[in-house]
């Protein structure tokens, strides 16, 4: 009797352990099934579009360019190096990219100094990507463009929390965000197309384009949404009492300082200006401008705050902007002459 006790319950051990390895089979293969799928659809992102045009075209020749723009979105749609190069005489190239923290900043960077010996780096300095210690997505999309497997390995190692090497690990997981960010605008347009219904006003761009340029800006005409002046803008109620910048992103911002000066190049940050209506709504903005501003006087750093400069010299309106924080192609225009100007004056020389 004993023993076939003892036989039922080895039988129904062995069952159980078949269906749990027959589970997590089935999900190893929807995760993975999943994966590929979401990995599809991020390279159908037309941001990773961009991204990738910019780094095939800086690979393309090597110890060239004059002056290089890094920084977040606000560079690759801030800075348009024809500009540059046509007022200053320059070769340059812009190396920004979407969402990126000074830590992905600063493993960018020595890729670059592997490619090219620029004499300046203009670092736009956004304050919004400072306060995060770690964002996988923006890390996915730089993996995604930059060749070199060992510092990627270093990033990895170095800078990834434990929990987001195991995301990183699973496609699903990793990609989730590039898939989400492309597949819900398409889904959402499928929904209202079916029902007949339209869009908010806020929500539509009548018109506009927006392209790859060339030497990695990003070329755009869109204008700030009505929604942007209120209900949907991201600064409302946004006081620089409470911006508190990340330790991990001061201590890459300083190895970004001190690696330039390793390599003998100068340089200089710069924080691109967002619209008018947006700082109204910020309090306090002297404070997160001082936070950066006294890294650049301790390091003897030049250094541009164009929403301080704007308020100044309102050189920009919100017509300029394609949303509540990026210029358009106007406002890039106005900002870069201004700049080109402003080194003149002062006589800093980025060739």
């Amino acid at each position: 009797m004993e023993q076939s006790l003892y036989i039922s319950n080895f039988r129904k051990y062995i069952l159980l352990i078949l269906k749990a390895c027959l589970f997590c089979g089935l999900m190893l293969l929807a995760l993975s099934k999943l994966g590929e799928t979401f990995k599809t659809a991020s390279k159908e992102n037309i941001v990773n579009r961009h991204n990738a045009a910019r780094f095939q075209g800086f690979y393309e020749e090597d110890n060239v360019y004059d002056l290089i723009f890094i920084g977040s979105s606000h560079a690759y749609c801030t800075f348009d190096p024809e500009i540059f190069d046509e007022e200053l005489g320059a070769n340059s190239y812009n190396m920004g990219m979407p969402l990126q923290l000074t830590a992905s900043t600063y493993y960018e960077l020595r890729d670059i100094f592997e490619h090219q010996s620029p004499k300046t780096i203009i670092m736009e300095v956004y304050w919004g990507v400072m306060t995060s210690d770690f964002q996988i997505n923006e890390t996915v999309q730089l993996f995604q463009v930059m060749e070199n497997d060992e510092l990627k390995e270093e990033y990895f190692n170095n800078v990834f929390p434990v929990s987001e090497k195991i995301k990183y690990s699973v496609d699903a997981l990793k990609y989730q965000a590039d898939y989400f960010a492309y597949k819900s605008g398409e889904y959402d347009e499928k929904i209202r197309n079916y029902f007949g219904l339209v869009k908010p006003e806020e929500e539509v761009h009548t018109t506009g384009t927006e392209k790859y340029g060339t030497k990695g800006f990003v070329w755009c005409d869109y204008n700030v949404l009505p929604g942007e002046y209120d209900k949907t803008n991201q600064y409302v109620g946004l006081n620089g009492k409470d911006v508190n910048f990340s330790d991990t992103q001061i201590e890459y911002l300083y190895k970004i300082i001190n690696l330039c000066e390793e390599e003998g190049v100068q340089l200089i940050f710069v924080t691109a200006p967002i619209a008018p209506v947006s700082m109204d709504y910020i309090e306090n903005y002297e404070l997160i401008h001082n936070r950066i501003n006294e890294i650049a006087e301790e390091k003897g750093i030049p250094y541009f705050d164009y929403n301080i400069i704007n308020e100044e010299e309102n050189i920009v309106t919100n017509e300029n902007f394609r949303d509540d924080a990026h210029l358009n192609y106007s406002g890039a225009e106005i900002v870069c002459r201004h700049l080109t100007n402003l080194l003149k004056e002062k006589g800093i020389e980025v060739k």
